[in-house]
Parts: C-alpha cells; structure tokens; sequence
C-alpha cells in the first residue's frame, strides 16, 4: 500500500499545519517625536496669546453687529461680481490667446503680461489716482462727467480685481482648452459645426474639467483679495472691522474678528468648491469619492461593528 493510500484511509499522520506569522509593526519613532514637538509649539502659541493682553470679551460683543454684517455682504457682492468680471475677460483672452489672427493674440499676451506681473494693490491705486491725471470722462453724446465722479470706490474695487483676475482667468481657461483631445474638434468640424459651436457644444463642456478645481480656487482667493479696497476707501468687511477697532480700542481684536469671519466664508465656498468637482469628475472617475456626509455616515454605522463583519 503507497504512502497515499494509508493517508486516505486514516493511518497516517495529517501534516502539521503551518505557524502562523506574528507580524510585528515597525515603530515609527520620528512620527512620535514629531507630534511631541507640533503639540508642544501650539501649546506654546495658546498659552501665549491667553497670557497677552487681548480682550477676547470684544470679539462675540461685535460679531454680529450691523456693520460687520453689512460688510460681509458688500465682500460676497465684490467677490461674485469681480468674479464675474474675470471669468467672461478671462475665457475671452483665451480665445483671443489661442487665436490664428497675430494681432489678437498679442493682445491677449500683453494684457496677461502686464496684468499678472503687476500687483493688485498697484493696480487698485492706478486706477483711483487717474483723476490726477484725467479731469473728465468723455464717451461723446453718451457719457460725460467728472473722472472724480465717475470713478467711485466702489468702480475702482471691481475694475482693480476683475480685470486682475481676467489675466489669471485666461490662463486657466487656456491650460483647459487645451487639455481637450485635437480630434474632438477635428471631429466636431467634419460634423460640419462652426469654431463658435464647436467650442460651445463640444470643447468647453469637456475643458470644464480642468477648468473647474483652480477656478474655485481663484473664488477662494478673491474673497480674501477684496480686503484689499480697504486701501481705496471702499467700505467691506475689513474697513468696517478697522473702523470699529479705532472707535472702540480695541483694533487686534477686531482683526481678530475679520479672520474669523474670512474663515467661515472660505470654508463654506471650499465645501462648495468640493461639490462642484465631484460634478464635472463625473466622466473621468469610475467611482466618485464620498461626500464628507458620507464619510459621516459610514463612520457612524461602523461603531460598534465586530471586525469580520457579522455581529
């Protein structure tokens, strides 16, 4: 009888079974160390500014105050309308950009060039100084006035940070017109679609995907470059927040303030920004990430679930 004929019948020994391998974790002492120090420097930085001399009792007293929400509504409206402003120049200069036509083009590069490479608070100073220069505005039988009268703070506000943002706009919406495959338009034109429709119908749409991320970004962005009118007399949340700092004595405070209400509206456009990528990923992704709503639930219903699965 063969070694497997007695292991079949049962006179055999049954082979041993493997040991199981004790994994052992590596311990990650940097990691460790690290933390020590990161915890250890914010609470250095706490205690630091309870030990200052700052009356955190001014804060909640004036965060609702009439005009700390008056001027969180004039940056919203700064914001959304210089937004605006930037994003119809900024995908007009990349068409322009992008353009066969030599003098169009160039155009569109100075304009880029000069406008990116100067800052914003320059820019904002020129524009509220040339009445130095201009006495009137003269637009003919349509338009004439004192160039004082014409150029209020708050025109000043919408041209210094809309046509600013319309250069860096432009950029963004030429890396997404770009990032779009040659034979879609190729195609598109073989269909027989005119450039406009074919840019309209079938290259935008697809270049929104690129075009999205850093454009919410830039939103971001503008939201904390409008404390900047400040500087021209514009009256947003900043301007309102120094003024009530000067009247009342307490000025960090009120900076204070401003920041907070900086974070809060980030973070709500942030969440915003999140939703409206996950949208246009819609045809590049297998399988769209979780909402953070998601994550919330998902966590909440494996408490107290046994590792393996069944209960």
């Amino acid at each position: 009888m063969t070694d497997i004929e007695k292991t079949a019948g049962g006179k055999g020994a049954p082979p041993a079974a493997p040991e199981a391998i004790k994994a052992i974790p590596v311990k990650h002492y940097g990691r460790y160390v690290s933390a020590v120090v990161a915890i250890a420097l914010l609470a250095a930085i706490v205690y630091a500014f309870s030990q200052g001399k700052i009356n955190w009792h001014a804060i909640p007293d004036y965060f609702f105050d009439d005009r700390i929400l008056t001027g969180v509504g004039k940056t919203l409206l700064l914001t959304v309308l210089s937004m605006v402003i930037g994003i119809v120049g900024g995908i007009v200069l990349a068409v322009m950009r992008l353009s066969k036509n030599p003098v169009t083009s160039s155009i569109a590069w100075f304009y880029i060039w000069f406008f990116r490479g100067t800052p914003v608070l320059v820019q904002l100073f020129l524009w509220f100084n040339l009445g130095l220069v201009f006495e009137y505005i003269n637009l003919g039988p349509i338009y004439k006035n004192y160039w004082s009268d014409f150029m209020t703070p708050l025109l000043t506000a919408l041209l210094g940070l809309g046509l600013n943002e319309a250069a860096y706009m432009a950029e963004i919406c030429r890396a997404g017109l770009l990032a779009v495959d040659e034979g879609q338009t190729e195609a598109s034109h073989a269909l027989g679609m005119s450039h406009a429709k074919t840019l309209r119908r079938v290259v935008i749409p697809q270049a929104m995907r690129v075009i999205v991320p850093p454009t919410g970004n830039e939103v971001i962005n503008m939201l904390k470059t409008t404390s900047l009118v400040a500087a021209v007399q514009y009256p947003e949340l900043f301007r309102y927040a120094q003024d009530i700092g000067q009247n009342s004595g307490a000025p960090v405070e009120m900076y204070f303030l401003a920041a907070a209400w900086y974070l809060i509206m980030t973070s709500i456009l942030s969440v915003g920004q999140y939703y409206i990528e996950r949208y246009y990923a819609r045809g590049s992704s297998r399988q769209l990430p979780d909402t953070p709503w998601q994550k919330v639930k998902a966590n909440m219903f494996s408490l107290g679930r046994p590792k393996g699965g069944a209960a």
